[in-house]
C-alpha cells in the first residue's frame, strides 16, 4: 500500500479528481520524472451552472440557493429513488442497519437523528466523535466488500464520481444490497443529497427541516456579504502546495463557495484539473490566499518564503489566512459553518450572523 501524507489523505475527501491528480503526481515523483497530472479517464457528472459572485449592489438571492421546498410527507416503503448517478434504487423497508461510505453521509445521518442506525463507516470519518468507534469497512484504498456484506446492511450509501470504486458498488448490488450513490458538486446539490438521504432512511421531514435551516443561514451570510458593499477580491483557495499547487477547478464546488463568500475565485481554468502552474497563479495575482492546508502545517509565514510568490498582491499585503478546510469542503450539514468561516477568511472585517445549531430532528 502506498504511504500517503495526512494532507494527501484529506484531499481525497474533497473530490476524486484531486485524488487522481495527486496519485499521478506521487507516481511521477517516485519515478523522478515530474509532469502535470493526467486528466482522469472516468466521466464527470453533468456540471451544474457555475455560481458567480454577486455584484456588491445585487440582492443576495442571486447567489443563495433557491427557497426551501415544501417538506415531503413521511416516506412509505417499499420506496424507489433515483440516486445521483440516475440509478433506480429500491429500498424494501425502512433501513435499520445502514452503512455509510463517506464522511459527509455519516454527518448527515447523525444530523437527521438516525445515527443510531449506522452500523459501519469509513476509517476516515471523524464527526461526530462517536463515529470513530464504529466498525470500519472502507478506507482510502477502497471498500472491503466482504466486511460490508458481513454487517448485513439493508442500505449502503456510497460516494459517486469515483469516490468509492464503481466496481465495488456493483459487487454490493450484485448480492442484493440496496446502494444509494450520492455526489454533490454544488451547494444546491448538497441540499438535494441531504433530502435524498432523508427520504432513503425514512426521515424526509427531518431532512426538509434541516435543509430549510441551512438555506436560511446561507442566505443570511450571503446577504451580509453583499451588504458590506466591497468589491470581490481575487481569491485563491490553496488545497495543497507540497509538490504542485492545487486549487479549485472552474465550476467546482469550492469555486462556488468562494463566490458565495464574497470572493472572485481563481481557478485552474480546466474543470478536470486541480493543479495550477505557479506562473499562471502569479499572473492571476490573488488579493487573498486562503490556506485550506493550514491544518497540515502550512502557515502564512511559510507561504511568504516560497520562491516566486513575493510578487502576488496577497503576499505583499499579508492577506494569507488559514481556514478549517473540513467544514469548507465536506459536502454535508456543516457547510453553513464552512461558508461563514470562508467569508471571514476572505474579509475578516465582515459582520456576519452566527450560524447557531440546526433544529433537532423530529422523533421518528
Amino acid at each position: 500500500m502506498t504511504s500517503r501524507s495526512p494532507r494527501t489523505r484529506a484531499l481525497l475527501l474533497i473530490r476524486p479528481l484531486v485524488a487522481l491528480a495527486l496519485a499521478a503526481s506521487l507516481a511521477a515523483c517516485s519515478a523522478s520524472a515530474s509532469s502535470a497530472p493526467a486528466s482522469p479517464s472516468m466521466p464527470a457528472p453533468t456540471p451544474a451552472p457555475p455560481v458567480t459572485a454577486p455584484p456588491a449592489t445585487a440582492p443576495p438571492a442571486t447567489a443563495a440557493p433557491s427557497p426551501a421546498a415544501t417538506p415531503s410527507p413521511a416516506a412509505a416503503f417499499p420506496l424507489t429513488l433515483a440516486d445521483d448517478e440516475g440509478t433506480a434504487v429500491t429500498i424494501p423497508a425502512r433501513p435499520e442497519r445502514i452503512v455509510s461510505l463517506t464522511p459527509a453521509v455519516t454527518e448527515t445521518l447523525f444530523a437527521l437523528g438516525v445515527g443510531d442506525r449506522l452500523v459501519a463507516n469509513t476509517d476516515f470519518d471523524d464527526f461526530p466523535p462517536q463515529v470513530k468507534d464504529l466498525p470500519h469497512v472502507a478506507s482510502f484504498t477502497g471498500v472491503d466488500v466482504e466486511k460490508v456484506v458481513g454487517m448485513e446492511p439493508d442500505l449502503v450509501i456510497a460516494g459517486g464520481n469515483g469516490f468509492n470504486p464503481p466496481e465495488e458498488i456493483a459487487k454490493l448490488r450484485s448480492v442484493g444490497i440496496p446502494v444509494l450513490v450520492v455526489y454533490a458538486d454544488t451547494v444546491e446539490g448538497i441540499l438535494h443529497d441531504i433530502e435524498l438521504v432523508g427520504s432513503a432512511v425514512g426521515a424526509p421531514d427531518a431532512a426538509g427541516g434541516l435543509t430549510a435551516w441551512m438555506r436560511e443561514r446561507i442566505a443570511a451570510i450571503s446577504a451580509a456579504v453583499a451588504a458590506a458593499g466591497t468589491a470581490a477580491p481575487r481569491v485563491f483557495y490553496e488545497l495543497d502546495a507540497t509538490n504542485e499547487i492545487y486549487g479549485p477547478a472552474p465550476g467546482s464546488f469550492i469555486a462556488a463557495m468562494i463566490a458565495l463568500a464574497g470572493g472572485e475565485p481563481i481557478t485552474t481554468g480546466d474543470p478536470a484539473v486541480f493543479a495550477i502552474p505557479l506562473e499562471k497563479l502569479v499572473a492571476a495575482d490573488p488579493q487573498v490566499i486562503v490556506l485550506g492546508d493550514a491544518a497540515y502545517g502550512t502557515t502564512p509565514e511559510a507561504v511568504t518564503q516560497r520562491p516566486g510568490w513575493s510578487a502576488m498582491t496577497a503576499v505583499k499585503a499579508g492577506a494569507i489566512r488559514p481556514v478549517d478546510d473540513t467544514v469548507v469542503t465536506r459536502p454535508g450539514p456543516r457547510i453553513v459553518d464552512g461558508l461563514r468561516a470562508l467569508a471571514l477568511a476572505i474579509d475578516p472585517t465582515l459582520a456576519l450572523p452566527d450560524v447557531g445549531s440546526p433544529p433537532p430532528a423530529p422523533a421518528p
